[in-house]
């Protein structure tokens, strides 16, 4: 178990003479120049970094009181390379929206923290403290200290940042406009297009995919396609007689056509009338990062939980048979897991991550990480899985 694990402690050389400076200037927000330094100073903590021998990104977050479920998502942001990068190099710096409801401070907190986690000289964990006073603003919700659900707060999460690096400070007025006569391409295009008129970021660009939802009607044959952006999919579990099921059984499961009768029965739009149709998920546009959440727990009610063993690939996810397309990119390699052990009454959350510099994988159990082998990455925790294309590194 990971709370087994001997602590890993990390060997970094002393503290460079640039973090002195770094940490002078880097309370002259709001000055051009200091912004400067600080993106030229943190540059050089991390050039340092990657020249020395010591593996980064190997610091714990302190446990606040049930924030475990907090710790596991930043975590595994934390491990995903892009956004890293984003915030250690301060490009967030040129996206910050001044106009959005919690006035930057929560993206600037989240990069705060992945600044300190990745160019901390010392292994102690550090408290996020700062940063759940800003997404306890943004989400009332995660105010206090009760156990929340670590998908959900993704979901807020990616959310409020996007909202403040949002590149469209004034959205346009939604205007209607029928595109039923385009083919579905271009429809698919042409509504992607139309969502970053409102919504475009960073988060977006690394985040964001496109599903397409098709609605057969039985009687006339007619076919209306619908066109929605997604952060993650929501994966049921498959069920069979035995205990274990695959990643590509719940992806199956989720694309499988459905069959609307009854009081479900929808309004054909060439029949103008309530039809009998079949709906079925295919993907139009694959994002950079894939979030596949295991619905592992009741929707109704939060007070069971299927601990079903679901094999997934840590290499070589290949989705392109649930490409409404035909698609080369949507292969996918596996780079971080958020587990949930235990029950809904008393669980606790962990990350398993592989770190974008060395490769090698750690268990980040609050304020301990200990290094691991892919070989257990694999498990009944797991919970919410992050995929990476294979083409981002190649």
């Amino acid at each position: 178990m990971p709370g087994t694990r001997q602590s890993y402690t990390v060997t970094v050389p002393e503290e460079p003479p640039a973090a002195a400076f770094l940490k002078l200037h880097v309370r002259r927000k709001g000055s051009v120049s200091g912004s400067v330094l600080v993106s030229t100073f943190v540059g050089l903590l991390i050039d340092q970094a990657q020249n020395s021998r010591s593996v980064q990104g190997l610091v714990g977050l302190k446990n606040l009181g049930n924030t475990c479920f907090m710790n596991s998502i930043l975590q595994c942001l934390s491990n995903t390379h892009s956004l890293r990068d984003y915030c250690l190099h301060n490009a967030h710096r040129r996206d910050l929206n001044n106009k959005s409801r919690t006035n930057t401070a929560l993206m600037e907190e989240f990069a705060k923290l992945l600044q300190t986690v990745w160019t901390s000289s010392s292994s102690d964990a550090v408290s996020p403290s700062e940063f759940k006073t800003q997404i306890q603003r943004y989400a009332p919700r995660f105010v206090g200290y009760n156990q929340q659900d670590a998908q959900e707060f993704l979901r807020f999460l990616l959310d409020g940042l996007h909202n403040e690096v949002n590149r469209v400070s004034v959205r346009p007025r939604a205007a209607a406009e029928d595109l039923d006569h385009l083919p579905d391409d271009e429809k698919g295009k042409k509504m992607w297009s139309k969502y970053l008129e409102r919504e475009d970021s960073k988060i977006v660009d690394v985040f964001v995919g496109q599903l397409k939802s098709s609605l057969t009607c039985s009687h006339c044959g007619f076919c209306s396609t619908v066109f929605d952006p997604f952060w993650d999919l929501s994966l049921p579990i498959a069920k069979k007689g035995y205990g274990e099921v695959s990643l590509m059984d719940c992806m199956r499961l989720f694309t499988k056509e459905d069959v609307l009768d009854g009081d479900e029965k929808p309004t054909c739009y060439r029949c103008k009338a309530r039809r009998r149709c079949t709906k079925k998920f295919t993907i139009q546009k694959f994002p950079k990062i894939l979030v596949l959440h295991l619905k592992r727990f009741s929707e109704a009610r939060r007070t069971s939980k299927l601990s079903t063993f679901v094999n997934f690939p840590m290499k070589d996810l290949d989705l392109r048979e649930f490409a409404s397309q035909h698609s080369i990119d949507a292969v996918y390699n596996l780079y971080a897991v958020s587990n949930h052990s235990g029950t809904t009454m008393g669980g606790h959350y962990t990350a398993y991550c592989r770190n974008p510099s060395s490769g090698e994988w750690y268990t980040f159990n609050d304020s301990r990480v200990t290094p691991m082998s892919s070989s257990q990455v694999r498990s009944s925790d797991a919970y919410v899985l992050f995929y990476e294309l294979a083409s981002l590194h190649m």
